[in-house]
């Protein structure tokens, strides 16, 4: 709706969210140091109120600086209370079920889609700044009191790892099992696994990052859809997202972590080549249900795997330096799809590039070993 009512370019638009990404890449290694050494309940509480404020100031942008302002406020926020943030306490608190613990977290994020036909709804009803202000402020109502449950390390409140006696965690069924002793974050960067995982993950983030931007752009214009319709496939997106974290909860902790990755990378490149080109309705369907269904399965595992790898002493800073390698992923799927549909006219070349990034990006993943010390 930007583009429409201010006449920007749809790469000055995609810029916002690349402003957005760097932001939170800076802001990783700070915030995961952060939370290592302080726990997480103060840094979501802090970020859900400022995320709040910046919805508020974006509902009264003017001009593209004050829209790109208003993204970097969110994107402060959004960082302090992101699945990392909050994937970091879940990590603390399981070993034994850790993949199923955090694909448990991205039921939130699969339920904020089913807001996405009320937030549609909204803005066609009420506009869309009306609607960004109502963002803001449910936002802080409802986080603020549910931000209490979290709570960083079992030691704190005098429980263990699993809820089970010390010395009887049992190791049975595990898959891709953690070194003897946790990774200091110096020590993980010099692991090949460090980068390869980061890699996969930048390369997925290509098309994630992508569709959220442009999808609908392009199924209105490119493919001729009413919005409706590509409301829709961002409701089947989120369908299949929840098919995905639920088979994550099955799997977790029975298949290789990275095995499962690589075939996520592929799930995305076939889901975008599918709604790039889809001549009809169905195959439209069928794009949002299997791009959603790799992202829920995959997002857990980019987690789990790396606590697995490195251990949890240092979690929250690993997680940290690796967002300053997925940022290239967040920032250049937007920006490239963006770039080449104001060049070509549409978003073919673009999302069939980034679907066969994506498919290039499994590689990394099945590479990415356990690193031994």
């Amino acid at each position: 709706m930007l583009v429409e009512e201010r006449g920007w370019s749809k790469t000055a638009v995609a810029g916002a969210a690349a402003l957005k990404s760097t932001e939170s890449s800076i802001l990783g290694p700070v915030l995961g140091w952060t939370v290592d050494r302080f726990g997480a309940q103060g840094i979501i509480r802090a970020g859900i109120v400022t995320f709040g404020v910046g919805f508020m100031l974006l509902s009264r942008v003017e001009t593209l600086i004050d829209f790109y302002g208003a993204f970097v406020v969110i994107a402060l926020g959004s960082s302090m209370f992101s699945n990392s943030i909050v994937g970091v306490a879940i990590i603390q608190w399981f070993e034994l079920r850790r993949a199923r613990a955090l694909s448990a977290l991205q039921f939130g994020a699969a339920f904020g889609g089913v807001f996405v036909t009320l937030v549609a709804w909204s803005m066609q009803a009420y506009g869309w700044r009306a609607t960004a202000f109502a963002s803001g402020v449910i936002t802080i109502v409802a986080g603020w009191p549910l931000s209490r449950v979290i709570r960083s390390r079992p030691e704190d409140l005098g429980e263990t790892v699993d809820g089970l006696p010390h010395g009887a965690r049992a190791e049975a069924g595990r898959t891709g099992a953690p070194a003897p002793r946790a990774f200091s974050a110096a020590e993980a960067v010099r692991t090949s696994a460090f980068w390869l995982i980061a890699l996969g993950h930048a390369f997925s983030l290509l098309v994630v990052s992508a569709v959220n931007v442009h999808a609908i752009t392009h199924i209105k214009e490119g493919l001729g859809y009413s919005l409706a319709s590509a409301t829709l496939v961002f409701t089947l997106v989120t369908i299949g997202q929840f098919c995905g974290v639920l088979l994550g909860w099955v799997i977790g902790e029975r298949i290789e972590k990275r095995l499962v990755a690589a075939a996520c990378m592929l799930l995305h490149a076939v889901g975008l080549l599918m709604l790039t080109y889809a001549a009809s309705l169905v195959v439209l369907a069928a794009a949002g249900l299997l791009h959603g269904t790799g992202w829920g399965l995959r997002g857990p595992f980019m987690q789990a795997i790396r606590a697995d790898y490195f251990g949890r002493g240092s979690i929250g800073m690993i997680i940290g330096l690796s967002a300053l390698i997925t940022v290239f992923g967040q920032i250049g799927g937007p920006i490239l799809a963006g770039l080449l549909a104001d060049w070509q006219g549409n978003y073919r070349m673009g999302f069939t590039l980034l679907a066969v990034l994506a498919g290039v990006g499994s590689f990394f993943f099945l590479m990415a070993k356990p690193p031994t010390k």
